[in-house]
């Protein structure tokens, strides 16, 4: 019953103006009696004194009957709330007005008498209730006189036994019973309206945490406008936690997004290894079949090509495998960067002259285009030559013949940038963006892609993000392909 916030909210809500009532109920009345006490207290405090006066209630040490008889008829029919006692010096009651069998005291201490008679001015002044072993009640008090020597004292109790209970004093008390009426009222409508506020306050909690089950269950949500409805921008507590639960959930609906992707280029990863493992590994154990069944009629020179085609396959599955656990490691960020100081520019002359002989057979020129003797870099040159490698050697693999490959470098504000530019035909921009992509390969491209993996580029491009840049590639007829990156000069 009691499961949701705002029902315990409410509960507690109406348990503490419970308290709180009762509480101001018991304060009211108790301060309500004292302050009755010491108005009454105060309105007749020469009652006693006046009732004494002109009158011989104490004759001859004895008490004059007809005196006090008169007196208690008297003041019974002007005020019957007061009760009269008649008490010695020692303070034992001699006579009284109250019916027989209800006063229950012999004696009365006469301290507080006393302190009446000396004029104390602390109020309310309580004495001990004959009709009540353990009650006190207001009073007043005067000294009786038989001739010149004071014999007792008339003690007055100011409030009958009519006014002991509280229900008595609810009940006699119009003032009293509009005030319960009163604040009765009042704490109902605080109630009412903090149940509203509860409800305004909470309404907005509820929605959040329907929104927050909707989204652990997978249902498709509209985050932002649901979030705003509850109003993600308020600085209150609700709004900061509606803005948090916004943001976590964008970014594990991104990280699930990326997480798909990965799992779609993982399986695509797979079927291309499958395919670029299978070609050459069939074809490997084509050629050593062929050579176990026709050992014997196959010439020596058919034997040592065929063992150089299963040669040639052996390192392609080699170069392929290195190429994978290359691109694993660059993914994993196992690869830590060990950045120095080096010229960009001899790297660029010892690279270019490894693709040489390539580049000769395919009738394609390389040309360098340095504007400087020397320009100092800040990276890590295994990684770097990685890069211009993969890039030199896609440059060759893609120009027709009689093309050119041309090497660029030049230096920018802060860095140096390199360039490497194949003539041929251009790719188309659609296409462009998927260039880095594992194993893709333009399909209208110039070029031979046995041996080529395509694995370079995408190796490219994590080299050089390692180093806090980005590849770039533009493509056009008459231009040709440029592939580009910067690096920070040392």
């Amino acid at each position: 019953m009691f499961k949701t916030l705002y029902s315990k909210l409410a509960l507690v809500l109406t348990g503490l103006f419970c308290l709180v009532g009762i509480a101001f109920a018991v304060i009211t009345i108790f301060s309500t009696d004292m302050y009755q006490q010491e108005v009454n207290q105060k309105l007749n405090s020469s009652l006693a004194q006046d009732i004494v006066n002109g009158r011989n209630l104490i004759e001859n040490n004895r008490v004059n009957e007809e005196a006090l008889k008169s007196l208690f008829h008297m003041l019974m029919v002007i005020n019957p709330s007061i009760e009269i006692y008649l008490l010695d010096n020692e303070g034992k009651i001699l006579a009284f007005s109250a019916p027989p069998g209800k006063v229950k005291r012999q004696k009365i201490d006469l301290d507080p008498v006393l302190k009446w008679l000396r004029g104390d001015k602390t109020r309310p002044v309580l004495g001990e209730d004959p009709r009540n072993p353990d009650g006190k009640k207001v009073f007043t008090a005067a000294p009786v006189f038989d001739g010149q020597r004071k014999a007792g004292y008339l003690y007055v109790i100011l409030g009958g036994e009519e006014f002991d209970s509280i229900a008595a004093k609810i009940k006699k008390s119009f003032i009293i019973r509009m005030s319960m009426w009163i604040m009765a009222g009042s704490l109902l409508f605080a109630l009412v309206t903090g149940l509203i506020l509860f409800a305004m306050l909470t309404g907005r909690l509820k929605k959040l945490a329907c929104i927050m089950d909707s989204f652990r269950k997978g249902e498709m949500i509209d985050l932002k406008e649901e979030t705003e409805a509850i109003g993600n921008r308020s600085s209150d507590e609700i709004g900061t936690l509606t803005s948090s639960f916004r943001s976590m959930a964008e970014h594990i609906n991104d990280q699930m997004e990326r997480l798909q992707k990965s799992d779609s280029l993982r399986r695509e990863l797979v079927a291309n290894v499958s395919h670029d493992l299978r070609t050459p590994l069939a074809t490997l154990r084509g050629y050593m079949e062929t050579l176990l069944l026709k050992e014997e009629n196959l010439s020596e020179a058919d034997r040592r090509e065929y063992l150089k085609i299963a040669i040639k396959h052996c390192v392609r599955l080699n170069e392929l495998v290195n190429e994978l656990f290359e691109l694993a490691k660059l993914d994993s960020e196992e690869i830590k960067l060990k950045p120095e100081p080096f010229n960009i520019n001899e790297l660029v002359y010892d690279i270019a002259q490894k693709f040489n002989l390539k580049a000769k057979e395919k009738a394609v020129s390389v040309d360098i285009d340095i504007k400087k003797e020397s320009t100092i870099v800040h990276a890590d040159i295994a990684l770097i030559e990685r890069a211009l490698e993969n890039l030199i050697e896609n440059a060759i693999h893609y120009t027709e013949k009689d093309g050119t490959v041309t090497i660029t470098v030049s230096e920018k504000k802060d860095s140096a940038e390199v360039r490497i530019n194949n003539t041929g035909k251009a790719i188309p921009e659609e296409n462009l963006h998927l260039l880095f992509d594992r194993f893709y390969q333009p399909s209208d491209r110039a070029g031979d892609d046995k041996g080529h993996s395509g694995l370079g580029l995408a190796i490219t491009k994590k080299i050089i993000e390692l180093h806090g840049s980005s590849i770039n590639v533009s493509s056009d007829s008459d231009q040709g392909t440029t592939f580009g990156f910067n690096l920070p000069l040392n």
